[in-house]
């Protein structure tokens, strides 16, 4: 079974922009935010030494807007790692309709931290994700 990381947050009014909805930056910002505590929250600090993750790409998709006050749930995990690379899932909600409301697919690549370089992902890292 995946490992989850749940984090609720309610929206305040720096999170909107001139719509008065929350500003898409502020979704991205979420999504980076609770994979780094994924992450920190699953592996070794000697793991955290040993090496870091560079985002090779998001695909985004924005559903329902998110309001000032409302409150959010936001959900992640590893779905799956291969070779040097991870995909992870970040879905957003309105916690009180639970309904979706944006929905990510985020695609890392880890690198050795001693040589700044792609390294495929250790059996530690995959079990941790798991």
């Amino acid at each position: 079974m995946k490992k989850i990381l749940e984090k609720k947050i309610v929206v305040s009014k720096e999170d909107l922009d001139e719509l008065n909805h929350v500003n898409n930056i502020v979704y991205i910002h979420w999504i980076l935010d609770i994979a780094k505590k994924h992450w920190v929250s699953l592996v070794s600090n000697q793991t955290l030494e040993n090496y870091h993750w560079v985002l090779l790409d998001h695909n985004i998709k924005y559903l329902r807007p998110a309001l000032l006050k409302d409150k959010i749930k936001i959900k992640t995990f590893v779905e799956k790692t291969a070779g040097v690379k991870s995909s992870r899932v970040v879905e957003i909600y309105n916690d009180n309709s639970q309904k979706l409301l944006v929905s990510s697919i985020t695609n890392w690549c880890l690198i050795s931290s001693k040589t700044n370089k792609p390294c495929r992902i250790p059996k530690e890292i995959i079990e941790a994700f798991s």
